[in-house]
């Protein structure tokens, strides 16, 4: 459990791993935080909000209606992959659910899934305080599409959400068994339809093993593969500068076989292994500035911030690999 982001901070983390963030109106004061209290969080809870149109969709969520005031959730995550953010503090989105999954969501204990929930909105224990809550667009009748842009951005609205905890030290988002479905939730509900709780955990968690900027399939997607010794035999033989091996020897990085390419080998071996810890860092730097960056104030252009400290951190890669080569 941990004290919730800011308002700030969690549309610096947001932006950090990519998130279109559309801003509505007064969200960050927006919320239903006189009829109780929000904190400590416990988790993140996905939806899916039974409509179609994302003007609609995102107007409903912001201000609920007659029998349930708004805001229904913290952010409308759209069919085209914006995230619309409607309010921050308490919401109306988890209603009731399962003490017992609250339980084993708090220690992140389960094994794929939570247990079954036994209790629903009527019998159940509060958890508008206790999690974060975002509606997906869609209508939820198992055969209304989800977008590959939309599933993506909830992936990384989730994962946002947990770097930006880890960045802070608290014992949440340890895994992605933060993540829960309201399905999981509550044993009254069936959202959201189309797709499993347990393949979106294991997509935040494999997201989260890379940087916040991370694209999958994109030109300039990062490699965080060992180099192989295929790799190095091309590497060794770039453009004939290297004389032909004499044997398969040759290729291999262990000082005792001294063929010729052991030590161009052995140096590019330890400079990727450098290379990818670098990357580690400045992943976990980078969702840390953001993070502290948030919690400034509203007049910090945080963008502005997290790109000056990546810039400045891959000038200081650059000056280590220039360094390291000469010596």
């Amino acid at each position: 459990m941990a004290t919730p982001l800011s308002a700030a901070a969690v549309l610096a983390a947001l932006r950090a791993e990519g998130v279109r963030v559309v801003e509505v109106g007064d969200w960050r004061t927006h919320n239903r935080n006189h009829k109780g209290a929000w904190g400590p969080v416990n988790g993140s809870i996905v939806h899916h909000t039974v409509t179609k149109g994302t003007a609609n969709t995102v107007a409903l969520c912001r201000d609920g209606h007659s029998a349930l005031p708004g805001p229904l959730c913290h952010g409308v995550i759209a069919k085209d992959g914006q995230v619309h953010m409607v309010g921050w503090g308490r919401a109306n989105h988890a209603g009731g659910g399962d003490p017992a999954v609250l339980a084993q969501v708090t220690a992140e204990s389960y094994g794929s899934r939570p247990p079954k929930p036994t209790r629903g909105n009527s019998n159940g224990t509060d958890g508008n305080h206790a999690f974060y809550g975002w509606e997906c667009e869609n209508l939820g009748d198992g055969k209304d599409p989800w977008p590959a842009v939309q599933y993506d951005a909830i992936v990384r609205v989730q994962a946002a959400l947990i770097r930006a905890h880890r960045a802070k030290g608290d014992d949440w988002g340890l895994d992605a068994k933060s993540i829960i479905g309201h399905l999981e939730w509550s044993s009254d509900k069936v959202d959201p339809r189309g797709f499993a709780m347990p393949d979106l955990r294991a997509d935040v968690a494999e997201r989260l093993a890379h940087s916040a900027s991370w694209n999958p399939g994109s030109a300039n997607e990062e490699n965080d593969m060992p180099l192989t010794t295929a790799d190095l035999k091309l590497l060794c033989t770039e453009d004939g500068i290297w004389p032909a091996p004499k044997d398969a020897s040759d290729y291999n990085p262990d000082p005792k076989h001294k063929g010729h390419y052991w030590a161009l080998g052995t140096h590019i071996a330890v400079q990727s292994e450098g290379i990818r810890a670098v990357r580690r860092e400045v992943a976990a730097n980078t969702a840390a500035i953001a993070t502290l960056a948030g919690l400034i104030g509203t007049g910090v252009d945080t963008a502005a911030v997290v790109a000056a400290v990546e810039a400045a951190i891959k000038d200081a890669v650059i000056d280590v690999n220039i360094n390291t080569q000469e010596a």
